[in-house]
């Protein structure tokens, strides 16, 4: 497993970070699996939030002896202040610890939300008094679609968050917009020492009429080339982490695919696994 400095926080962090919406109907037994699964590849940082269904009570009874061994990262989704600090409070006790290492306003792109967040009595403030109270250490921003790293540009010049979050994968970039946004984005992040982490790299596109054989909403690439070709693609670009995708099944395709070479796949191969696969970017 590769290992990365989180932006500026000082935690150096595996390149692949566990995204917890994986637990979010799930047993502690099948949880306590997957931690072990975690621990055996080297995964150090968990990222989760308020809304991820059952994930953060999964999470908790791990605290009670790995909490040193985590970075560990929750959002929320409320856009008020007293709201926000509401739900940090039920995430703080949910998981079990006094305080979260990263604390993220989740899928923050709609402007109308955005600009109840960032005004006076928004969410923004709650980042603010959380950290004074020292309940967390970072504070990021996160978003789906294809407005989020405009999004994550426009709320970086109004406070210097330490990290992003936002769809990242070969489809997705073959949208020229989209592409220019993302590089934009990513040209602000290494200028900051941001840390830039995705999501989405196994996406094929929406479910539509077939039946559903994951737990993501999305439809997810499934054959273990494919998605050692859709890891790499993410991990050969140097500045970013992976988000493991919300699906305990395929987690151990994921780790084994970044226990590799980081090899980045040529234009020929990426064309090649879209074809066979019927990708199509997620978001338009």
């Amino acid at each position: 497993m590769q290992y990365m400095e989180f932006g500026r926080t000082g935690h150096r962090s595996s390149r692949v970070l566990f995204g917890a919406a994986a637990l979010w109907d799930v047993s502690q037994k099948e949880a306590d699996r997957a931690l072990g699964l975690l621990l055996d590849h080297g995964i150090n940082h968990i990222d989760t939030a308020r809304s991820y269904g059952d994930a953060e009570l999964r999470i908790g009874p791990w605290m009670k002896q790995h909490r040193s061994d985590f970075f560990l990262a929750s959002k929320t989704g409320a856009r008020t202040k007293s709201e926000a600090l509401e739900e940090l409070k039920q995430s703080l006790s949910r998981l079990k610890t006094d305080h979260l290492d990263l604390w993220q306003l989740h899928f923050l792109v709609d402007s109308a939300e955005w600009e109840t967040a960032m005004s006076e009595g928004g969410a923004l403030e709650a980042i603010q008094e959380a950290k004074q109270q020292g309940l967390i250490r970072f504070a990021g921003v996160t978003g789906h679609g294809i407005d989020a790293p405009k999004a994550h540009m426009n709320s970086l010049n109004v406070y210097d968050f330490d990290s992003v979050l936002f769809p990242y994968n070969y489809p997705m970039l073959q949208q020229p917009s989209y592409k220019k946004d993302v590089q934009a984005l990513l040209d602000l992040c290494k200028q900051r020492n941001v840390a830039v982490q995705t999501i989405k790299s196994l996406a094929r596109g929406e479910w539509g009429t077939k039946e559903k054989v994951y737990t993501t909403w999305y439809d997810a690439l499934g054959e273990e080339k494919s998605i050692q070709m859709a890891v790499h693609y993410v991990l050969s670009q140097k500045q970013l982490f992976l988000n493991s995708t919300g699906d305990l099944g395929l987690l151990p395709s994921v780790l084994k695919a970044a226990d590799m070479d980081i090899q980045e796949p040529d234009e020929q191969a990426m064309l090649a696994l879209v074809e066979q696969e019927g990708m199509k970017p997620l978001f338009v």
